[in-house]
C-alpha cells in the first residue's frame, strides 16, 4: 500500500468504528433520517472545508472563511429585508464579492511574497468588521423564497427522514470537489504545488494563477456556505461561525491531507467533517457525559493524525534517500516511490 492512501484509510475505518459503536447503542444511527440529519447539520462546515482542502493541499492555510460566513449572511439578509433585492439577485452578488475577496489574497499572497496565515488573518478581520459595520443586530429574513427553499425537502424518506437543500447542496459541492481534485489539470496543479512549488514552477506549472485561483475558490465555497447557512437559520447575524475556521482546518487535517501541502483527498475531508458530529450526536443521546468531550475527542484525534503524518513524511524521507540497486554502486538520481 502506498503511504499515501494510509491517512485517508485510516479516516475511514476511525470514522466507521465510531459509527459502529454508536449504531450498536444506539439503533437510531441506522436510520436514513440519521444520516440526513447529520448531513443537514454538517452542510456549511463540510462546504467550506472542501474549499479549505485545496487550500491546505497547495501548501497555505485560509483563515478568513468564519468571517466570510458570517459577512455573507448579513449581506444577504440586508438585501433582502431591508433593500427588497430579490434573494438570486443577492447569491450572485455576493458570490461575486466573495470570489473578488479571495482572488485579491491569493494575488497579494503571490505577488508579495506574503505568507497565507498573516493574509487570511487580515482578511478575517476585515471581513468580520465589515459584517459588524452592516449591522450588530441578527436581522431575520421573511422572503418568500427563503421560505420556501429553507423547507424545501429534495426526498422523504419512510421513516419521515427529511433530505433538503442544505444536505443536496453538501453533496453537490463534494462531488465537484472530487473531480476538480482528481481529474481536471487544476488539480494537478494544486498537488503540484504543495508537494513542491520549486519543482512546479520548473516543470511550468503556473503557479500564480493557481495560487491565487485556491483562496479564489476557498472564498467563493466559503460564500456559498453562509448562503446555505443563511437560507437554514434564514436570518444574518455577524457573530455567527467566530472559531468556525479552526473547526474547518481540523476537518481536513483528520480527513487526512498534510498539513503541508501535495498529499490529501477531499473525500478524506468529508469523513472528517462528519466524524466530529457523529460523537456529538452519540453524547446528546448519552446524556451523561458534558458537551465538552467531543472537544477532548476531536484534540486526540488531531493529535493522533498529525503524528501519523509526521511518521509517513518521515518514512517518506528516508524511502527517498536510499539507493536502488546493487550494493556499493552508486546511484545518483533514483529514488524510492512511495
Amino acid at each position: 500500500m502506498k503511504a499515501r492512501y494510509i491517512p485517508l484509510l485510516a479516516t475511514i475505518f476511525v470514522f466507521f468504528v465510531i459509527y459502529a459503536y454508536a449504531y450498536d447503542s444506539y439503533s437510531s444511527f441506522g436510520t436514513p433520517r440519521m444520516v440526513a440529519n447529520l448531513l443537514r447539520g454538517n452542510a456549511y462546515l463540510g462546504i467550506t472545508a472542501i474549499g479549505m482542502t485545496f487550500v491546505i493541499l497547495s501548501g497555505g492555510i485560509d483563515l478568513s472563511v468564519g468571517s466570510v460566513i458570517a459577512f455573507t449572511g448579513v449581506f444577504c439578509a440586508l438585501m433582502i429585508d431591508r433593500n427588497g433585492m430579490h434573494p438570486l439577485e443577492a447569491f450572485a452578488l455576493v458570490l461575486a464579492l466573495g470570489t473578488v475577496f479571495g482572488t485579491t489574497m491569493g494575488s497579494i499572497i503571490h505577488f508579495f511574497k506574503i505568507p497565507p496565515f498573516i493574509v487570511t488573518l487580515s482578511g478575517m478581520f476585515l471581513a468580520r468588521g465589515m459584517a459588524y459595520v452592516l449591522t450588530t443586530d441578527s436581522i431575520r429574513i421573511t422572503h418568500p423564497f427563503y421560505l420556501e427553499v429553507s423547507q424545501k425537502l429534495v426526498y422523504v424518506f419512510p421513516d419521515k427522514g427529511r433530505f433538503t437543500f442544505a444536505a443536496g447542496a453538501f453533496l453537490l459541492v463534494l462531488v465537484l470537489g472530487i473531480f476538480l481534485a482528481h481529474f481536471t489539470r487544476f488539480g494537478r496543479n494544486v498537488y503540484a504545488i504543495g508537494g513542491n512549488r520549486s519543482a512546479a514552477m520548473a516543470m511550468g506549472v503556473p503557479v500564480g494563477r493557481t495560487i491565487i485561483g485556491v483562496y479564489a475558490l476557498s472564498s467563493l465555497l466559503a460564500t456559498f456556505s453562509g448562503i446555505v447557512l443563511s437560507l437554514s437559520k434564514r436570518s444574518g447575524d455577524a457573530t455567527i461561525a467566530v472559531g468556525v475556521e479552526l473547526d474547518v482546518i481540523a476537518a481536513v487535517v483528520i480527513g487526512g491531507t498534510l498539513l503541508t501541502g501535495g498529499s490529501g483527498y477531499v473525500l478524506g475531508t468529508f469523513f472528517g467533517t462528519m466524524l466530529p458530529e457523529v460523537i456529538r450526536t452519540y453524547l446528546i443521546l448519552d446524556g451523561s457525559l458534558s458537551p465538552w468531550w467531543i472537544k477532548i475527542v476531536i484534540g486526540a484525534l488531531l493529535f493522533g493524525f498529525l503524528v501519523l503524518q509526521k511518521l509517513l513524511s518521515s518514512r517518506q524521507g528516508i524511502l527517498r534517500l536510499q539507493p536502488r540497486g546493487k550494493p556499493g554502486v552508486r546511484t545518483s538520481s533514483a529514488l524510492v516511490d512511495t
